[in-house]
């Protein structure tokens, strides 16, 4: 009998969007509409968290909130992430659907985890009206998981752990331990954790690399071990219990752990 019953994906820069790119420059156009400069490592820095906390974590760093200090005469208050977040919600809505590709392996990987019969569910940091963008898309490649639970659906965004407690419920699995979280960044790791899940964090399609495919291949063996290393080591100080490079990898570890080893 299989020690798992389902498996949960995170979706930008897991199962879709290699690299994780959807975001990053609407995240820079949108504060420009502010007057505020926002770097892609800025936008990249709080990536995973529901969006409304992504860009708070974003004007509460120290440089970010000194330039929007500048450009409008104080600190950045939660009715100015309101205003940022109502920009950046519908030019997301717009871009989004372009960088839902599915990562490479990712629809073999998966439908040889339903023949394993596990569940597959999937959480995301963006909200519901994004989602309905990318949806279809996804489909179209044969990527429909069992459930999706979005940012704007729970009262706490990761690392909280309700998004995986309503997948619990809408798959009908438990124990936690029998669930396995997979994402590429900290708070999507912690959101695993805290729900008590095994997890495992992908190095090398997520946001922690930021690369696309072909910018990788164009990498010496040296520099691609270096950004795996980088985003191993990130995604094992917030919990992951194992690493792979992409999601394409996954079904060779579950045999693994199935064994035992």
């Amino acid at each position: 009998m299989s020690k798992f019953k389902a498996v949960v994906f995170d979706w930008a820069g897991t199962v879709i969007d290699f690299g994780s790119f959807a975001p990053m420059g609407v995240f820079v156009k949108a504060f420009a509409r502010f007057g505020v400069e926002a770097t892609i490592a800025e936008a990249r820095a709080p990536m995973g968290m529901a969006k409304w906390d992504h860009i708070k974590a974003m004007m509460t760093a120290p440089a970010l909130a000194e330039r929007w200090k500048a450009a409008h005469g104080a600190y950045p208050t939660d009715a100015d992430v309101d205003r940022v977040y109502e920009v950046f919600v519908p030019m997301n809505e717009e871009v989004v659907a372009e960088f839902a590709t599915l990562v490479p392996g990712a629809k073999e990987a998966i439908d040889s985890l339903r023949a394993r019969g596990l569940k597959i569910g999937s959480t995301t940091g963006y909200t519901r009206s994004i989602m309905t963008r990318v949806l279809p898309v996804a489909a179209a490649q044969g990527y429909v998981p069992d459930n999706l639970i979005c940012a704007d659906e729970v009262k706490e965004g990761r690392p909280s752990p309700l998004g995986m407690y309503q997948c619990f419920i809408d798959l009908g699995v438990h124990p936690a331990a029998a669930v396995i979280k997979v994402d590429d960044t900290e708070p999507g790791i912690g959101e695993g954790v805290a729900a008590g899940c095994l997890t495992v964090g992908v190095t090398l399609s997520g946001n922690i690399a930021g690369r696309t495919p072909e910018e990788l291949a164009a990498l010496s063996p040296a520099e691609i071990e270096a950004i795996r290393a980088e985003a191993g080591a990130r995604l094992k100080a917030a919990g992951a219990d194992y690493l792979i490079d992409t999601v394409a990898d996954l079904p060779a570890l579950i045999e693994r752990l199935e064994a035992g080893a």
